[in-house]
């Protein structure tokens, strides 16, 4: 048998409270944390609500978990998701543990695999609970990610409207906040911060993600809210090579 590296990563989906349509867009989005490993799919196969995911696990090597309702009102699949991460825990070395699902009843076990210094990998609809979303080490709405456009800056009007037409990104002062907190936490004596270093830092202390402002890049979200000057720094001059520090009248 195979031997787990660290870098692998445990799927489990509880495909009564996430589309089916998603699952192309989270493996693309996954596959810049290391190998997907473990895929795991919980459901009653036999409800025809399901029939999307039943279509896809073929395709993307998901084993279907099935699930009986046994009970009106008591939801097994949570039970049976709950118990297989909790033997993971134990029996395997892993990097992460990804959840698919827009349900709260997950954010105690989510807890439980932070202390164990995993990390938590969150996708899900736009409909689920903060307290999940703030659990995760990093939580991703899947409607956002399934819309981003491969190394394309959002237009302002997009800017303005991705989350309602009342929303306007740079009066996001929570945002802001916290990406200054970013800048500053990791800036160098003339107050520059790497991005990257900046972006590790918040994901870290958050379960934040830009794609949900609806940027595929840190850069670009940086670039739209322009608070911080950036340049290009180092001999290649490329996107992952960026700095930026506030600008003087923020």
């Amino acid at each position: 048998m195979k031997k787990l590296q660290k870098n692998d990563i445990a799927m489990f989906i509880d495909c009564d409270n996430v589309s089916s349509k998603y699952i192309e867009s989270i493996f693309e989005d996954l596959s810049q944390y290391g190998t997907v490993n473990i895929r795991r799919a919980y459901g009653n196969w036999k409800d025809k609500k399901l029939i999307g995911w039943e279509k896809v696990l073929h395709e993307y090597n998901i084993k279907p978990i099935q699930q009986f309702a046994y009970t009106k009102g008591k939801n097994a699949t949570d039970i049976a998701m709950i118990i297989d991460i909790m033997d993971i825990l134990y029996s395997k070395d892993l990097a992460a543990i990804v959840l698919i699902t827009s349900d709260s009843d997950f954010t105690p076990i989510v807890t439980r695999i932070l202390s164990d210094g995993l990390t938590v990998y969150g996708y899900g609809e736009s409909k689920t609970p903060m307290p999940f979303v703030n659990a995760c080490s990093q939580f991703i709405y899947v409607e956002k990610l399934s819309g981003l456009q491969d190394d394309k800056i959002v237009e302002d009007d997009n800017i303005t409207n991705y989350v309602g037409n009342n929303y306007d990104i740079r009066k996001d002062y929570k945002l802001i906040n916290l990406l200054k907190q970013g800048v500053e936490i990791t800036a160098d004596e003339q107050g520059w911060a790497d991005v990257k270093d900046m972006s590790m830092y918040i994901r870290k202390n958050s379960s934040f993600s830009q794609i949900n402002y609806g940027f595929k890049k840190m850069s670009d979200l940086i670039k739209a809210l322009d608070l911080f000057d950036m340049e290009y720094f180092g001999e290649r001059k490329t996107q992952l090579m960026i700095r930026i520090r506030a600008k003087k009248n923020n």
